[in-house]
Formats: C-alpha cells, sequence, structure tokens
C-alpha cells in the first residue's frame, strides 16, 4: 500500500507563499486521483485540488492562487501555494487514489497570520 508523507507547512504571514510536498512510498503512475485536502478546525474538510488524468480542478476559494503538479516519477505531489490568506489556515492533506486501496498523508499544519 502505497504511504505518503507531506511536507513544507508552517506559519507565513498573509500575502506570502509556501510549498506543500507529499513524497510516496513508491509510484502512482496508475493513479485514477491525485488530490489535496484541507481541514480547517470546525469545519468540514474540503477538496482544494484534484487532479485526473491532465485535468486539474481547483476549489473556488484557491483557484488562480494555488496550484497543484506532481514529480515526473510520479512519486511526489506538491501544492504551491501563493497570496496566502488567513482563511488558508488548515492541516493540509494529499491523497492519492489507487487501487487496491486510496493512500492519505496524515496532514501538515500550515498557518497564516500577521
Amino acid at each position: 500500500q502505497v504511504q505518503l508523507v507531506e511536507s513544507g507547512g508552517g506559519s507565513v504571514q498573509p500575502g506570502g507563499s509556501l510549498r506543500l510536498s507529499c513524497v510516496a512510498s513508491e509510484s502512482f503512475q496508475s493513479a485514477y486521483a491525485l488530490s489535496w485536502f484541507r481541514r480547517i478546525p470546525g469545519k468540514q474538510r474540503e477538496l482544494v485540488a484534484v487532479a485526473s488524468g491532465t485535468t486539474v480542478n481547483y476549489g473556488e476559494s484557491v483557484k488562480g492562487r494555488f496550484t497543484m503538479s506532481t514529480s515526473d516519477a510520479k512519486d511526489a505531489l506538491y501544492l504551491q501555494m501563493n497570496d496566502l490568506k488567513p482563511e488558508d489556515t488548515a492541516d493540509y492533506i494529499c491523497h492519492v487514489g489507487i487501487s487496491p486501496a486510496d493512500a492519505w498523508g496524515r496532514g501538515i499544519r500550515v498557518t497564516v497570520s500577521s
């Protein structure tokens, strides 16, 4: 089963940038979907970005500011986050949809505050 580990989180001021990484224990070349979610305390988990095939869709609240990409070897996901806002504060979780079982990271905290 694929295992995922996120890194790159931390604290940043509003307007700043962070790049999250999600490294997989093996290639996810055969994945049917790649995603980033976020979990804000007291709220439901929110889809940030999802890629299926060559199409990437973003949540309305991050569109134009966040960009998801993958490594050429298809063993890592990235989330470039620009123009961060306080409402982006959350635990960010990567997901790989793959057989026989989907893989989820444990999450990494991003805090946007002045």
